[in-house]
């Protein structure tokens, strides 16, 4: 069988009775993050702007963005999948570096919400989502990701997953739809020479063409069979070199869901590990000051350093993908999360100040424990001339570090601007998903009175 052969038969036999309970609760934990990012970036620029473009194309009515727009499901998707990206916030799997939830859960929910399908339903949908798009992009990374943003390329394969469960493809039709999936597969790193738009675009057209290839397949579409691993498919096309067998590996006998992290910094996670250390120096630095820091040595694996190594960004996005903004703004003052980043200390003399006594590199020992490990190491040299080193394997919210349920609702009540009776009852609806269909959870996200029909 080729790979989307075997792919879609595990999609065809995942039933929710078979999901153990703990993996159940852990992907409502996955959906509550999910809509922490989701209700707070809809206010974003590029969110408004992706919306702007939705009503111009205009739709059936069939599914609620996060702004309260009525629209079509794959336009729902689009503006979601932005919206979910655009603070930084969202989701992240090591070995995949794929932020799943941005991707499939747009696409998931919009039809979830529209076939007025079960709050099952929809977990079983994420959970073959994650699945898929996890395991992809496992066999392609490290070398897809120097040009290639995971999440858009390895998403859509996830999406469309995730939208074939849910409209109850067959086996044949889950090949053709992961076929169109394939080639429309897409996403390159350049935007963040810019700091462009396109990082929110990227998850917001994989959720759409999941949704999409999986519509087609419907309707008897074809699509390359063995999209995957053919010889002009997109391993061969879109990675130096990859490893097959992590396609297959334990397939059904796991659920690679649970090994989902989270992120507790509204930066890019390759800058986490050292925040956190950052963090953990804090109080000395704010006690000694920074006259007294003689230089900071930043050690990381090369890939974080490919992505954030920024001297000098001049954009509140720009200074989420610069190490050394990151660790001097965690140092100065003991902050890394949403409102830690703004017009104010993007400028801040102290910080760039602190700035330029830091220099990255790539440190050994952490490099060839990537991608299993995300690690950093912080020396702080003072004038007397002591100092300081700190060291860490796991960021905050990896498995190995994990969050408690409590860290994700707190998470969520922090970054929700809503009041607390609106939140509770949301955070209810979410934790009790199982028990009801997914219209309901939108019901209670968006009130009658504040959705718009276009």
């Amino acid at each position: 069988m080729t790979l989307s052969e075997q792919l879609a038969q595990y999609i065809v036999d995942v039933r929710f009775e078979d999901i153990p309970q703990d993996v159940v609760q852990f992907t409502k934990l996955c959906i509550v993050d999910y809509y922490s990012s989701l209700l707070k970036g809809q206010e974003a620029e590029p969110v408004r702007m992706m919306e702007q473009v939705a009503q111009l194309i205009g739709g059936e009515q069939q599914a609620t963005a996060v702004t309260g727009l009525k629209t079509s499901i794959t336009n729902a998707a689009f503006i979601n999948g932005g919206a979910s990206h655009v603070i930084e916030l969202d989701d992240i799997h090591k070995a995949s570096i794929v932020h799943a939830a941005t991707v499939i859960m747009p696409a998931a929910i919009a039809i979830a919400e529209w076939k007025n399908l079960s709050g099952k339903q929809l977990i079983e949908a994420i959970i073959v989502g994650y699945e898929v798009a996890f395991r992809v992009g496992e066999t392609v990374t490290p070398s897809h990701y120097y040009y290639f943003h995971n999440t858009a390329t390895c998403g859509t394969f996830g999406a469309a997953a995730a939208v074939a469960k849910l409209l109850d493809l067959s086996k044949e039709q889950i090949v053709q739809a992961f076929g169109s999936a394939g080639t429309q597969a897409a996403g390159l790193w350049e935007f963040i020479e810019d700091g462009a738009m396109s990082k929110q675009l990227h998850p917001g057209k994989a959720a759409m063409n999941g949704i999409l290839s999986a519509l087609l397949a419907q309707q008897g579409f074809t699509g390359a069979t063995a999209i995957l691993e053919g010889r002009r498919g997109f391993f061969e096309a879109m990675s130096d070199e990859y490893d097959v067998t992590r396609m297959t590996e334990k397939l059904g006998k796991q659920y690679k869901i649970t090994e989902n992290a989270f992120k507790v910094h509204a930066s890019c996670r390759h800058t986490h590990a050292a925040m956190d250390l950052a963090l953990e120096l804090h109080k000395k630095v704010e006690k000694n000051g920074i006259d007294f820091i003689k230089s900071v040595e930043v050690g990381a694996y090369q890939v974080a350093l490919d992505i954030t190594d920024a001297k000098s960004p001049q954009t509140i996005y720009a200074a989420k993908f610069s190490l050394q903004f990151c660790v001097a703004l965690a140092l100065w003052t003991g902050e890394g999360g949403f409102d830690a980043f703004n017009a104010d200390i993007l400028q801040d003399p102290t910080i760039r100040r602190l700035m330029e006594k830091l220099t990255v590199s790539v440190d050994k020992n952490i490099n060839s424990q990537y991608p299993q490990e995300w690690g950093a190491k912080i020396q702080i040299h003072w004038q007397d001339g002591s100092s300081d080193v700190v060291q860490s394997r796991f960021p905050k919210g990896d498995p190995e570090n994990a969050l408690t349920d409590q860290d994700f609702i707190n998470k969520f009540n922090s970054l929700v601007p809503l009041e607390e009776a609106h939140k509770e009852k949301i955070i209810h609806d979410l934790l009790h998903l199982e028990t009801i269909q997914v219209q309901q959870l939108i019901r209670t996200l968006h009130p009658v009175e504040h959705i718009s029909i276009v």
